[in-house]
């Protein structure tokens, strides 16, 4: 059997993880298209000023360009009225499962959208919200036993969210119910796939229930919104999960001057989980911004370096509506607040050559046993990020300064040898006569053998 081994060369130890692919989980490996994707995130009420299916279909050729490869679209079924946040609601709290929020289109719009998409080279998948429904939704009134109740038998409401209410998962014909309705969208639609909201407060056996049924239609593509390091389970069932705990690390490292050591060891954890499952790598979602702030406020001058970690490093690159321009501001997330778009996209050459790197080199494959991925040891271990990415004779180095201070340092490695190139500035470099660099705040370098 194939393995992965991540070598972490840490300080002057070496730590060497192996790991093997989980035998257990429920389907085989993704499809090909799966392993050198990126995902682009979608936020149809804020991209355009028509907040529809129709205008933001004028976009995608420009994303295509840019690199983008498979389109996630929020919830795109109608919101629930009742107790309903903000003038507009939240997308997260659904009316209908099968039915298209009229803020968007109509149905046949949606249809023409995943056609064009389709034609122009994208996959497709939608927000699946999964635990629970608006007050109003349909079922409240043609099923309330689908729900969970309280002791005085109204509905549940779920934690810290009191918009939203609980589905009872003990309930067959209520499962059975809401596999009808992603099987809707497959089969209407022609969409390629899940990402599946709070996918951890379902349970588990609900999405080894689900996704061979939907399957029955085509494969998918299914992502989690959960972390394999606490779910593990989830990661059987689920193609690609979140990187929650990376995100709020990573964030704390930077705000609080954290050792860059501790980044380094989780990143091991996580290449211990194997390759059976991936993971996604942001720096920005619908939640964090809103939430949380920008990737700005959040990574200041390790913004850069932290977007090409996550189009780098073994998984998948998720990125946010807007990050391209950049977007500097938090978007309201129950009113309507438009992404402030100019006629400049100044990050977007930036994602276009990560992306299209990911999709092109097989040494970025994410999930790919084949890739063998080292953490590499430099004289400024404390401050600089350096690993390569291996598959046959196709490598990748990546060098960041995850520093807020200039950085002169050393590769001191043996991994590293020979000429690449450098993805950026196209200039070759023989790192058989030196490893020395000089770098600056923000800084990053990505090399090609």
């Amino acid at each position: 059997m194939k393995k992965l081994i991540l070598l972490a060369i840490i300080g002057l130890g070496i730590v060497s993880c192996t790991t093997q692919r989980n035998t257990s989980k429920m389907t085989e490996l993704p499809k090909e298209w799966k392993h050198s994707t990126n995902i682009y995130e979608v936020n149809i009420r804020q991209y355009t000023q028509e907040g529809t299916f129709k205008a933001f279909a004028k976009e995608m050729p420009r994303l295509k360009s840019m690199g983008i490869r498979t389109l996630w679209f929020m919830p795109i079924t109608p919101i629930a009225q009742q107790n309903k946040k903000g003038s507009l609601g939240s997308p997260y709290a659904a009316a209908d499962y099968t039915s298209i929020n009229p803020e968007f289109g109509t149905l046949q719009d949606f249809k023409d959208l995943v056609n064009e998409a389709h034609r122009l080279g994208f996959k497709v998948i939608i927000d699946w919200v999964a635990n629970h429904t608006g007050w109003d939704h349909i079922w409240t009134k043609t099923h309330p036993e689908f729900y969970l109740k309280d002791p005085d038998g109204k509905f549940h409401i779920a934690s810290g969210m009191d918009d939203i209410i609980e589905l009872d998962y003990k309930n067959q014909e209520m499962r059975q119910a809401m596999i009808d309705a992603m099987k809707f969208w497959v089969r209407e639609t022609d969409i390629d796939g899940f990402r599946c909201d709070l996918a951890s407060w379902v349970e588990v056996d609900f999405w080894e229930q689900a996704r061979p049924a939907v399957e029955q239609l085509k494969p998918l593509f299914w992502l989690g919104e959960f972390d394999e390091l606490e779910s593990p389970e989830y990661g059987k069932v689920f193609d690609a999960s979140y990187s929650w705990k990376w995100m709020h690390k990573s964030a704390d490292y930077y705000k609080n001057n954290e050792p860059l050591q501790e980044l380094k060891d989780l990143l091991v954890q996580y290449s211990n989980i194997g390759d059976a499952s991936m993971r996604a790598w942001f720096t920005s979602n619908h939640d964090e911004n809103s939430w949380n702030g920008t990737e700005y406020e959040k990574y200041g001058v390790i913004t850069k370096p932290m977007a090409v970690f996550s189009a780098t490093w073994n998984g998948i690159p998720l990125l946010y509506s807007g990050q391209e321009l950049p977007n500097m501001k938090r978007l309201e997330f129950f009113e309507k607040d438009v992404i402030k778009w100019t006629n400049t996209y100044q990050v977007a050459d930036f994602y276009k050559t990560l992306l299209d790197l990911k999709t092109l080199n097989p040494a970025l494959r994410g999930g790919d046993s084949n890739v063998t991925t080292y953490l590499l040891n430099t004289t400024a271990n404390d401050k600089i990020l350096a690993y390569k990415r291996k598959n046959g004779n196709n490598e990748v180095l990546v060098v960041l300064n995850m520093s807020k201070e200039p950085v002169n340092f050393r590769i001191d490695d043996e991994q590293v040898s020979g000429t690449f190139r450098n993805v950026f500035d196209k200039t070759k470099r023989d790192f058989n006569n030196g490893k020395d660099f000089n770098f600056q705040v923000s800084d990053y370098a990505v090399f090609e053998k």
